[in-house]
């Protein structure tokens, strides 16, 4: 297992991810991270994976080989185009699809980039299961997908969870069904630090940081973290969550505009709930809620 390639995507970076998910990862994968029992200071803890096509914002190779018919993009059914975005979501990945848990948010860009041009597919379904990921690179995708919803009507079904970055792509979807169980919100940010100083005191190993810049080792682990540091991370958590809330305001709309999602204060919200406060449009069967997408585009109903 590749540990400090998990670590850099876990400790001192943002994270749209529900924060218990994220308390239960540091729980259960923490001690191997950084060699010791974790203590989760502000968080409690709570109790198709196959690898396909390669992506690149940058290179159009993958575009031409699903044109072209070499690679699958997506599943279509009723001319629907279904597009599953499920595990842990993040900015940069080789595949299209979950892979080892995971889907790439420039996966799905390029599935999308693909739906809006492919004359076959008349609307698309995202299939959404996530608890959320990564900051960078959720919110380019999800002006993407409300660009998509302008030429094509695009359904979200959550099954059965839409939370964090995973809620910031399903509110640029023009309707939102859940299953009565299923939740939905989540609206914020979360960065977690790892302080190793008392780990490496008690191993009788000092650190010494040597840096250029007044702020280049800010929130290093080898150190408790300062006030002014903390203070600085809270303001930028503050300032992405007031991005995240103007995306969900601009994909939702007056169903729940930007001010209503910061009231929401990142609560994690359950089926007719989470209907209530604008997080979604229904309460429905995904299976029964995708044939009536299916009958309203074909007005068969």
């Amino acid at each position: 297992m590749h540990h400090p390639q998990i670590a850099q995507r876990v400790f001192h970076t943002p994270l749209l991810a529900a924060p218990t998910k994220a308390a239960a990862f540091i729980m259960g994968l923490g001690p191997r991270l950084v060699g010791a029992e974790v203590e989760v200071v502000g968080a409690e803890a709570s109790p198709e994976a196959f690898r396909r096509a390669r992506a690149s914002l940058l290179d159009e190779r993958l575009e031409e080989g699903m044109r072209s018919g070499r690679l699958g993009a997506y599943r279509v059914r009723d001319g629907i185009a279904v597009i599953p975005v499920t595990g842990a979501l993040i900015h940069r990945g080789g595949w299209i699809g979950n892979s080892s848990g995971q889907t790439s948010y420039e996966g799905l860009a390029a599935q999308i980039e693909m739906a809006a041009s492919d004359g076959m597919v008349r609307g698309v379904a995202l299939e959404i299961d996530s608890h959320g990921g990564e900051v960078a690179g959720c919110f380019s995708l999800a002006d993407q997908i409300r660009e998509l919803r302008e030429k094509k009507p695009v359904w979200a079904f959550i099954s059965d969870h839409a939370f964090s970055a995973a809620y910031a792509i399903a509110s640029q979807a023009t309707r939102i069904v859940m299953p009565r169980t299923g939740g939905a919100g989540s609206i914020g940010v979360i960065c977690m630090h790892a302080d190793k100083s008392a780990l490496l005191e008690q191993m009788g190993v000092q650190v010494t940081v040597i840096s250029a810049g007044a702020h280049k080792a800010d929130g290093n682990p080898y150190a408790p973290l300062p006030e002014s540091v903390r203070a600085d991370l809270q303001a930028e958590m503050e300032q992405l969550r007031s991005i995240f809330a103007e995306t969900v305001g601009a994909g939702r709309g007056a169903k729940l505009t930007a001010e209503a999602a910061l009231a929401t204060e990142a609560r994690c919200l359950i089926g007719a709930d989470a209907v209530e406060a604008g997080l979604a449009d229904e309460i429905a069967n995904p299976r029964e809620a995708f044939e009536a997408f299916a009958d309203d585009l074909y007005g068969r109903r």
